[in-house]
């Protein structure tokens, strides 16, 4: 089992910057990765990043590819999201996730999931 803490989320005018954070605990070792995914109003949980927890590995959504960084602090069993240049079009509940399984961008991979962090950007 694992568990997952999320925190970090707000409100946001663009171009703003949040930092989200997710503590993982129980048997971590069991997963391979973490990811980021969220999910706005109305519409389907899309990916957003994942990182490998050995070698450090990212993979990014092309919606975020230089917008947002994903990281680990593989000791601490943390995963963090800095999100910079935020949208309206970012607005979403964001989720943490652990995947056992590859690929690590694919969301049938992903077993556990925090309970979701609201984040908000206004124009």
């Amino acid at each position: 089992q694992v568990q997952l803490v999320e925190s970090g989320g707000g409100s946001v005018q663009a171009g703003g910057s949040l930092r989200l954070s997710c503590a993982a605990s129980g048997r971590t070792f069991s997963s391979n990765a973490m990811g980021w995914f969220r999910q706005a109003l109305g519409k389907e949980r899309e990916f957003v990043a994942a990182i490998r927890w050995s070698g450090g590995s990212t993979y990014y959504a092309d919606s975020v590819k230089g917008r947002f960084t994903i990281s680990r602090d593989y000791a601490k069993r943390t995963v963090t999201l800095q999100m910079n240049s935020l949208k309206p079009e970012d607005t979403a509940v964001f989720y943490c996730a652990a995947a056992r399984g590859f690929p690590t961008t694919d969301i049938r991979q992903y077993d556990y999931w925090g309970q979701g962090t609201q984040v908000t950007v206004s124009s």
